[in-house]
Order: C-alpha cells, then structure tokens, then sequence
C-alpha cells in the first residue's frame, strides 16, 4: 500500500503560502508508517517547531491500474474519506530553499491522519462537488469543497496512474484548501465530510 498525496491543488491555499499555481498535479508519496489511525494522538515531533494541519479528502483506490484515461478513472474508486497531511513547515522551508525533497517535512512517522471510516460514493450528493471542513478547538478553521479542485478525482488518477501503477488499498490525499495552520500541544483536531464527523484526536 502506498500513499500518494497531491500539493497545491486549490489555488487558495497556493496563493496563501506565496506558490506558484500550478498547471499539472503536485505529487509527492508518504510510505505506510505515516499513517495514524482510530483517532490516536499525535504526537508533534521533536525535530519541528512549526507543524501544520492540512485537511484533505481521501480517495481509496479499489483495482489494479495503469494509464488510466479520465472518463474511467471512476471505475478504480468506490468511497471517499477524510484525513490530514500534518506537514513540518520550517523544515519544508528549508528544504524547498535548497531545492531538496520534501519528505522529511512531509512523509514522517504518524503525519497522514486517516478518517475512521469511508463513505460510499453513492451515499454523496456528488462526487465532484464534496463539502468537508476542519475544526480546531471547536473552531471551524478549514471549509473544503472539491468542486474548488485544480484537478478533480478523476483527473487526478488518471495523472497518478501515468507515473505510478496504481493497486488496490492505495490511498491518494487529494490537496488542502485555504486555512491551513499550526498545531500545539493540547488541541484537539475534528474532521467533517458532508456532515459526518469522521476524525476526532488530540495533539500531543
């Protein structure tokens, strides 16, 4: 199982950490030790004095595919869910000044929250228009819509597929909307799609 996560692909939060709109997906991988599940703590790591929240929707890939074109890219999802790309901001700024790689910033043990369930995409109004929001603290801090996507779900697996064989179980985090922030000890992180809350954990 791999994680695939896409970067920039509202061009509100592009705009907002002063980068450049881009004109095809950002991507970037997270291995499987990222992952932090069942709404555990997380605990902000050592190395890191300015971590971030980033709210995204999830899409788990359901088939075994490869240069896959857009109008079939349906077929190799069947539910959506909700997670975050908590993203070390300082490191990730150095390491973009040095035009390095971002994993260090990005792909860290616990880094990719990932909902505790997935919603059928026949239970959503529209895939292409899901409503989702972020709360910190009991304030709504992230309002995402996926119809403000620079590259909706399709087009974003049929890109992903073009570089990378996508398999069943693998996960692609869909891009962040405007809003992301710092986290800190003791704040407690809730996550919504469509109305349902589908994360609830506390920073450590």
């Amino acid at each position: 199982m791999k994680i695939i996560c896409i970067g920039r692909n509202y061009s509100e939060h592009a705009r907002e950490l002063n980068n450049d709109i881009p004109t095809e997906p950002v991507m970037f991988m997270k291995p499987d030790s990222a992952l932090l599940r069942n709404n555990d703590p997380f605990y902000i790591p050592s190395f890191s004095q300015d971590v971030h929240y980033e709210c995204e929707l999830i899409v788990r890939i359901n088939r075994l595919g490869k240069n896959i074109e857009p109008k079939f890219a349906s077929r190799y999802y069947d539910e959506i869910g909700l997670g975050i790309d908590f993203t070390a901001r300082d490191l990730q700024n150095k390491l973009k000044d040095k035009g390095l790689p971002w994993e260090k910033a990005k792909a860290f043990d616990r880094s990719a929250v990932i909902s505790t369930d997935f919603i059928p995409k026949t239970e959503l109004p529209d895939v292409n228009a899901i409503k989702f929001q972020l709360k910190k603290n009991g304030e709504l801090v992230q309002n995402g819509d996926s119809s403000f996507m620079l590259f909706p779900i399709d087009e974003l697996i049929s890109q992903v597929s073009n570089y990378f064989t996508l398999k069943i179980g693998d996960l692609i985090y869909t891009g962040t909307p405007a809003g992301v922030g710092p986290v800190a000890i003791g704040d407690r992180l809730e996550g919504f799609l469509e109305g349902r809350k589908m994360f609830d954990f506390e920073v450590k």
